[in-house]
């Protein structure tokens, strides 16, 4: 409305010698919306291929919706650079496997970590770059290995989340890992060995981990192999705990 009010003007003044094509200028929206904030989601994979990719997707997309987020999926590691790291509050890993990238797009990928972004890890991310030692200490410890099939158990939550859905009882691939990431990490999860068989770690096995990693953020969960899990309540709520820490929406991972 105002730039045609301000055309007519001009027309006016125009046929009165008074009036330039530099006179009429739009004039921003102050109230507009700011863009959201995003986040990258990474599923390139040079190993094992989980099919609960898509649907882990989709779920992260709406959950990012819920946080007032926008999430970009792709599998193309040339993201991995200065400029294009640059546009993303935080980068998910999602079922990632393998040597995903390079010498040059992993120093890009430090470098956005230093500087102040965040890292969320889903199950088989811990799965991934096992010769980055620098990646092993962000995403907290590596795969070593899981029993056959879906196990089920409690998962336990601590700290704060100490009273979250208490007796959650899940059915999902359980993940034993090549280290006990307690001490370096902030556990948020475990689960008990003694209600499925398996295990390797004892009677404390964290699942799940969070903590502030070389000026950036990173949040991890070992569940999210199987589809059917992305439905659960308790295991989204999870998740967006893990978006809003990564993205640094909350200090409280």
């Amino acid at each position: 409305m105002r730039i045609s009010i301000a055309l007519a003007c001009c027309a006016a003044l125009l046929l009165a010698g008074g009036c330039t094509a530099t006179s009429v200028q739009s004039t921003p929206d102050a109230n507009a919306p700011a863009s959201p904030a995003r986040i990258l989601v990474f599923t390139r994979t040079a190993g094992f291929r989980h099919d609960s990719i898509p649907v882990g997707v989709d779920t992260l997309r709406a959950l990012a919706a819920e946080a007032g987020l926008q999430i970009e999926h792709s599998e193309d590691p040339s993201l991995f650079d200065a400029t294009n790291l640059s546009r993303f509050r935080a980068v998910v890993f999602l079922n990632a496997t393998g040597d995903v990238l390079d010498d040059g797009q992993q120093g890009a990928f430090e470098r956005y970590i230093a500087a102040g972004g965040g890292y969320l890890g889903v199950h088989a991310a811990a799965d991934t770059e096992y010769d980055w030692p620098w990646y092993g200490d962000l995403v907290g410890a590596w795969f070593q290995g899981h029993p056959p099939g879906l196990q089920t158990t409690d998962v336990r939550f601590e700290g704060d989340q100490a009273g979250l859905a208490a007796g959650w009882r899940i059915s999902d691939e359980l993940y034993n890992y090549k280290r006990n990431p307690r001490g370096k990490v902030e556990v948020l999860a475990t689960v008990d060995e003694g209600e499925y068989t398996g295990g390797t770690m004892g009677k404390d096995h964290p699942i799940a981990w969070c903590r502030a990693s070389g000026g950036g953020r990173a949040w991890y969960t070992g569940l999210g192999h199987d589809a059917r899990i992305y439905a659960d309540p308790t295991y989204r709520a999870h998740l967006l705990r893990g978006l809003r820490y990564a993205t640094g929406q909350s200090a409280d991972c």
